[in-house]
């Protein structure tokens, strides 16, 4: 995790003073005020190790350092293509409108997948009034979450990350026909998860939640064929936290709460377009 957020600093460090190079081509048509873009594509990200924190009826405590990792869905036609499957693996849907030239507001959701390891073993911390769940913690307060008796957790459907930010672009290269755009920006949003969870044998809670908030930095390169198509590489690190997770149905005071940061990578296929003027 460490080298990866490293390599993405510093290729947004990279991106950003390459972009301070002054074009002085009138290659800027794609990037007018009030062009319009759309995107959908998809991503793989990578979570940082949290501190999940977990208190109800008769239990207050958190487990330390737990890590976790996506779910990507296995490359089919059905799963990504069918129109009504189109949600299913994690994606990436993107809006972008230039309220002046090189520079957009977008409003964007990434689905990203969620999924504490199961076999590991992590600190523990608090107290727990039901005696089957306490004997699971072992000597030096540590408990093995392979026994799911005691606990899943995932947001799988999922760590949905609602967000609006601001992205310039400048163009890197143009030839009649094809352009790269370097585009680089910053976003903030909401996080409404939909949470798998089962803990201490509860009934298993899988429901969307307003949970919190995150933000995000991001860079990509934008391959525009015939004015309109784009093709977006995107990497993005960002912050994410959540003191309001739904862990139990039927209104109980239950929930965890947890912070992380991620590192995302996105591939898709765009659209850009503008609105003709009326004489």
């Amino acid at each position: 995790m460490k080298k990866l957020v490293l390599a993405a600093f510093s290729f947004l460090a990279f991106t950003n003073a390459f972009a301070q190079i002054d074009h002085t081509e009138d290659d800027q048509s794609l990037t007018k005020k009030g062009k319009v873009f759309l995107f959908w594509g998809w991503n793989r990200a990578v979570y940082s190790d949290s501190n999940i924190h977990f208190k109800g009826n008769g239990y207050n405590f958190t487990l330390k350092n737990v890590s976790a990792h996506d779910r990507p869905t296995e490359l089919s036609f059905n799963d990504y293509l069918k129109p009504d499957r189109l949600t299913i693996p994690q994606t990436n849907a993107r809006i972008g409108y230039f309220i002046q030239d090189k520079v957009a507001v977008v409003l964007g959701l990434d689905h990203m997948k969620y999924v504490m390891d199961q076999k590991q073993n992590v600190g523990f911390k608090g107290n727990i009034s039901d005696p089957t769940y306490a004997a699971m913690v072992q000597p030096g307060q540590v408990v093995n979450l392979s026994d799911e008796k005691f606990l899943t957790f995932e947001h799988t459907d999922g760590l949905n990350y609602v967000n609006i930010g601001a992205e310039r672009f400048e163009n890197l290269y143009h030839t009649k026909g094809f352009d790269l755009e370097l585009s680089f920006g910053a976003g903030l949003g909401a996080l409404i998860p939909k949470t798998n969870a089962k803990l201490f044998g509860n009934e298993r809670s899988d429901r969307f939640h307003l949970a919190g908030f995150g933000a995000d930095v991001r860079t990509g390169f934008n391959a525009i064929f015939a004015k309109h198509i784009m093709l977006r590489l995107e990497g993005k690190l960002g912050y994410i936290n959540m003191p309001d997770i739904k862990t139990t149905l039927n209104n109980r005071p239950d929930k965890a709460s947890q912070d992380f940061f991620f590192a995302q990578a996105n591939l898709g296929i765009g659209y850009i377009f503008g609105f003709s003027k009326k004489r």
